[in-house]
């Protein structure tokens, strides 16, 4: 008997194996998709984050500018800086308010606006117990005003050898003034809601 034999014939898969390779295509189309917008989410929050970091470093920044605002204002009015001047953002006494609350910059300065965008406050705090007195004077509960000083002393007589700067024994002491401290509070608000708050230590002689 003879057989013939058909070359290069293909068979043909069963209805069911074809099924299954369209659920798998399926199931690996979803998957990709599923990849695509999570990487373009990622790429998007990489983008608002580094956004924001620009934001925040802009607003630091231009803090800069009511820390020297403030600082000239100091010098600008050493006579009078025994007593509150709440028009000027001045407290003449020590306090540590929450700076995050809104109420708490009312008394504040605001310097202006910025070509950025970001809005310049400021407080100023002179570093004393008590309000309206001067540095060395009675309290009104009859105790001594305490003030931060760069000279303790604050009699004008040069300091003790190797007390400060490059004093050595044997060289000479210089006189100086006191100087008292005052700590100045800039908030900077700035787009997107960017806020940040900036403080120095500033001295100036009485």
């Amino acid at each position: 008997m003879s057989r013939a034999f058909t070359i290069g014939a293909r068979a043909s898969l069963p209805s069911r194996v074809r099924g299954a390779v369209l659920f798998i295509a399926l199931i690996v189309l979803v998957a990709m998709t599923l990849a695509g917008i999570a990487i373009m989410r990622s790429v998007d929050t990489a983008t608002l984050i580094a956004g924001n970091l620009a934001f925040k470093q802009g607003t630091m920044q231009s803090s800069d500018n009511g820390i020297e605002q403030a600082y000239q204002w100091l010098l600008a009015n050493r006579p009078t800086l025994s007593l509150d001047n709440a028009g000027q953002g001045y407290n003449s006494g020590y306090a540590n308010p929450v700076w995050t609350t809104s109420g708490t910059w009312t008394n504040s300065v605001t310097v202006g606006t910025d070509a950025a965008g970001n809005t310049i406050s400021y407080q100023i705090h002179r570093m004393c117990n008590c309000p309206n007195t001067l540095y060395n004077g009675v309290c009104p509960s009859l105790q001594a005003n305490q003030c931060a000083l760069d000279n303790p002393l604050g009699t004008g007589a040069p300091p003790p050898p190797a007390a400060g700067e490059s004093f050595t024994v044997g060289s000479p002491g210089y006189l100086q003034d006191p100087r008292l401290y005052y700590r100045i509070t800039v908030r900077t608000q700035g787009p997107r809601s960017t806020v940040s708050y900036v403080q120095a230590m500033v001295a100036i002689g009485l």
